[in-house]
């Protein structure tokens, strides 16, 4: 036999399902933006051109060749390495390495 209900009662339970499932949507997002945000490089908080900034970027964009080799951060051939590895490597739009306009730059497209 199959329960009889009125049509009030059953949109009742269709309006509370519909609540739970936008509350439940909406919580989903808030801790997929918040874990987004909380994912940014680190070179985006740290002054550009300075020695905690070249840190964040070897960090976000290793180097190295993964075994302890690899130019000295900050050095011209390092900001070349990072250059290649952002695909910018070449581009007449990359401002002069020895430039803080560079680092603005790089830092951008991080």
């Amino acid at each position: 036999m199959v329960p009889s209900f009125s049509k009030n009662r059953l949109f009742s339970h269709l309006n509370y399902a519909v609540k739970t499932l936008c509350f439940l949507c909406t919580a989903s997002l808030l801790v997929l933006r918040t874990a987004w945000t909380q994912q940014k490089p680190e070179a985006e908080t740290a002054v550009p051109c300075t020695a905690a900034w070249y840190q964040a970027v070897e960090s976000s964009i290793s180097s190295g060749d993964g075994m302890g080799h690899g130019p000295d951060i900050a050095s011209e051939e390092w900001k070349s390495v990072i250059e290649f590895k952002l695909g910018v490597r070449g581009n007449p739009d990359v401002p002069n390495r020895n430039s803080s306009e560079w680092c603005r730059f790089i830092d951008d497209l991080l």
